[in-house]
């Protein structure tokens, strides 16, 4: 029916356009001021997408002028806060465009507010600083990620609410809050169970966890859990894990879970507890027999072995000390935000 309409139109030299109407069926919109309401609505979306906010904010003021009976507290809450975007007022910019999207969920322009959000959560992500009486400049990373996480939650799973999400657990990444992005790439796994991006989030996550783990004095549960999303990982994706290394990364994993426990045990035994010490180096050779620290703490069980000073100084000297030896053995995790192997979708 639109095909014949159009073709009628087309061949009558006349320019026209037309809208379906749920009472009257197709209609001119020339005869609708509604419809040419809906149609200079269209032109400002489409400005939007390719033009400055100055544009907009010009466009907006025309549309109030244009119909005034129409264009009514919906435009100027939007017209607020693109005036403020425009003259780079960006906090009070997405106060307003938040107050918008949960005043109008409605609206032809929430899709378009959500997207301004979007624009300055990620430059407050990046670095933007908020600009506190004309003169403090502050860091907006927790305003940034505020935002994203309303982005996120006014956009379901659509294309956007990933790419929020995404860019919120990058940037998390690159402030090294590890543990942070790791809850970040565990709500995108969770939301896009299937394909590319299930595949990204699943490796992603045993990357960060792997990252988050400080060294031997301190919790090695998140290298526990690193270590068993990479098995999965190897296990649904082996041929990319083998191509990213992932099976020379557990056996990295394993060297470190052996290492801590080796330590412990040292520290007992300079400590003056043997019993304690030998009781971790026989944990080392019976759960990691073929690890660099079992042949330490075989060496540390040998009748001849030299006795370890006697730890005299603060825990801090001692944690400083072990730090040095996870270099040292080769041992400390690396992670790079940008070393993405995935492809960005």
């Amino acid at each position: 029916m639109a095909l014949a309409i159009l073709a009628a139109v087309a061949g009558s030299g006349r320019t026209e356009t037309y809208h379906l109407s749920a009472d009257t069926g197709w209609q001119n919109i020339a005869d609708d001021p509604q419809g040419e309401y809906l149609l200079a609505i269209s032109k400002i979306k489409q400005q939007l997408l390719t033009g400055t906010a100055s544009e907009v904010v010009a466009a907006l003021e025309t549309l109030k002028k244009d119909f005034p009976e129409l264009a009514g507290a919906e435009i100027d809450a939007y017209l607020s806060a693109e005036k403020r975007y425009a003259k780079a007022d960006m906090y009070k910019a997405a106060t307003e465009y938040k107050k918008f999207t949960e005043t109008y969920p409605d609206s032809v322009l929430q899709p378009a507010a959500v997207e301004r959000i979007y624009g300055i959560a990620t430059a407050y992500l990046q670095g933007q600083k908020r600009v506190f009486f004309k003169i403090l400049r502050l860091s907006a990373f927790d305003t940034g990620v505020e935002l994203i996480h309303h982005v996120a939650d006014r956009s379901g799973n659509s294309p956007l609410a990933l790419r929020a999400l995404t860019t919120l657990a990058e940037n998390q990444e690159r402030k090294e809050l590890f543990k942070d992005a790791y809850f970040t790439w565990q709500e995108i796994y969770d939301r896009w169970p299937t394909g590319q991006t299930r595949q990204k989030a699943l490796l992603r996550m045993a990357q960060v966890l792997h990252a988050s783990y400080d060294g031997t004095p301190y919790d090695a549960s998140v290298i526990e859990s690193a270590r068993s999303y990479y098995e999965d990982y190897d296990a649904q994706y082996h041929d990319d894990a083998v191509r990213l290394e992932v099976p020379q990364t557990i056996a990295l994993i394993t060297e470190q879970l052996a290492y801590k426990e080796y330590q412990t045990g040292f520290y007992y035994e300079r400590t003056g507890r043997p019993d304690a010490a030998n009781r971790y180096y026989q944990k080392v050779l019976a759960g990691w027999p073929d690890s660099k620290a079992a042949q330490m703490a075989q060496a540390r069980l040998a009748p001849d072995a030299i006795p370890p000073v006697k730890m005299i100084t603060r825990r801090r000297v001692v944690n400083g000390t072990a730090r040095f030896l996870d270099n040292w053995f080769g041992l400390k995790p690396l992670f790079k935000p940008n070393n993405n192997p995935q492809t960005n979708e």
